[in-house]
C-alpha cells in the first residue's frame, strides 16, 4: 500500500467512526451558558417557559413536519422522555416556523405526547442559533446548556438517556 492509498484509507475510516460516533451522541457544551429564552404558546394557547421546569433536565428539541429526520426521530423521543419523565426530566419539542392548523394536524396522526410550543415567527429559534433541523439542546437543572445534539438522534438509546440522567442527578 502506497502512502496515498494508506491516506485515503486513514481518512475513510476516521470519517466513518466520527459519523457514526456523532449519529448518537450529545456534544457537551462545556462552560454550560445560561438557556436563551424560552417562551412560546403550546397548541391550546397557553405559554409554556422554560422556567416553568425550573429544577428538571429539559430537553429541548426543534423540529418541523416537513423535516424527514425530525418526524423519524419522535417515536423514540417520545420514548425517551417516558423514560426521563421518571428521572426528573422532560422532553419539550419547539416547532419552527408552521401554523397551529398544519402541526396540530400533523400531530393527530401521531401518537406524540410531549409538549409541542410553536415558534411561528422563528424568533425563539434565532436566539438557540438554530440554523438546521432537527436540532437539540440539553439543559441542566440549573437552567444552562449542557449538552447539544446536530441531527437526529434514537432518543430511547442508554448513550443518550444516561448522560440525561446523571444531570438530573445534580443538585439544582
Amino acid at each position: 500500500m502506497n502512502r496515498s492509498q494508506l491516506f485515503v484509507l486513514l481518512f475513510l475510516l476516521t470519517a466513518s467512526g466520527v459519523l457514526f460516533a456523532g449519529g448518537q451522541t450529545l456534544i457537551p457544551v462545556y462552560q454550560r451558558p445560561p438557556a436563551p429564552d424560552l417562551s412560546l404558546p403550546d397548541l391550546y394557547g397557553k405559554t409554556i417557559t422554560l422556567s416553568d421546569f425550573q429544577g428538571e433536565v429539559v430537553v429541548v428539541n426543534f423540529w418541523a413536519s416537513w423535516c424527514p429526520p425530525c418526524v423519524n426521530e419522535m417515536q423514540s423521543m417520545q420514548r425517551g422522555a417516558e423514560w426521563l419523565e421518571k428521572h426528573r426530566g422532560r422532553f419539550v419539542a419547539v416547532n419552527m416556523g408552521e401554523e397551529r392548523e398544519i402541526v396540530a394536524r400533523f400531530l393527530a396522526e401521531r401518537d406524540f405526547d410531549i409538549p409541542v410550543l410553536l415558534d411561528k415567527d422563528e424568533k425563539i429559534s434565532a436566539l438557540w442559533g438554530i440554523r438546521r433541523l432537527p436540532a437539540t439542546y440539553v439543559v441542566d437543572t440549573k437552567g444552562r446548556v449542557a449538552y447539544q445534539a446536530l441531527g437526529a438522534r434514537r432518543w430511547d438509546d442508554p448513550a443518550l438517556l444516561v448522560p440525561l440522567r446523571s444531570l438530573a442527578m445534580e443538585e439544582p
